[in-house]
């Protein structure tokens, strides 16, 4: 009897062992804290893409990492198919209720695009002595004419989303972008622009918020400052 107490009291032992050894492993992983990473300029960067890559980060935050805006493009338009997956990533952004208070126009005639700039460069001559000036909307040959619903006070933000999508779908098959407000609101103040803005067909309510130009990129735009100090966690 009394050896089979002691057996008992022996396997006992092992297993509170075993428990705590396990428990204080899992408090350690719990207490272990999470890194937030804030690109500051080119060399955090570059670090952060490497260490991402070397422990198998998800390609997500390697394409938010690397996204630039592109001012420089190649001169052909963006493949039909390419630009019809990053639409789609688009129209798959989160939004209020689901209302999807968004309208999306794609133009990558150059001629159409040619038309639009010379009436803008009409109105701004100094935008062409920029040696590096091709057209209105920074340079790029597809361009997205992005419409909110004016009676629907969340529908800027859910075309913000739908913005992003689009921009970090592009970004992740090599596809540059720039997000542009200033052609948006010429192509609504400028009465022969306005024409151009009619035959788009947006439906009534529905007002022109802003413009993204997509091409092949023909620079390598270094990162930027971030200010961190401007995110915090409250206790």
């Amino acid at each position: 009897m009394k050896k089979i107490l002691a057996v008992l009291m022996a396997v006992l032992m092992v297993a509170l062992c075993f428990t705590a050894c396990g428990g204080d492993k899992k408090n350690e992983e719990e207490k272990k804290p999470t890194t937030i990473f804030y690109v500051t300029d080119e060399i955090q960067q570059s670090q952060y893409i490497n260490m991402f890559r070397a422990e198998g980060k998800n390609a997500v935050i390697e394409t938010i990492m690397t996204r630039r805006s592109v001012r420089k493009y190649q001169p052909q338009a963006v493949n039909r198919d390419t630009m019809q997956v990053i639409l789609e990533c688009g129209i798959n952004a989160p939004n209020a209720i689901n209302r999807q208070a968004w309208e999306v126009r794609v133009v990558d005639n150059s001629e159409v695009i040619q038309k639009l700039t010379d009436l803008y460069v009409k109105d701004n001559p100094k935008a062409a002595e920029d040696p590096n000036f091709k057209n209105m909307f920074r340079n790029a040959p597809t361009v997205v004419f992005l419409a909110n619903d004016t009676t629907f006070a969340f529908s800027p933000v859910d075309c913000g989303l739908m913005a992003e999508n689009m921009i970090l779908s592009a970004w992740s098959m090599g596809i540059g972008s720039v997000c542009l407000g200033a052609p948006a609101r010429f192509m609504k103040s400028n009465p022969e622009a306005v024409e151009y803005l009619k035959q788009m067909g947006f439906s009534e309510n529905y007002d022109l918020l802003l413009c993204i130009g997509f091409g092949y990129p023909a620079e390598a735009p270094k990162a930027k400052p971030r200010d961190a100090s401007k995110v915090k966690f409250m206790d």
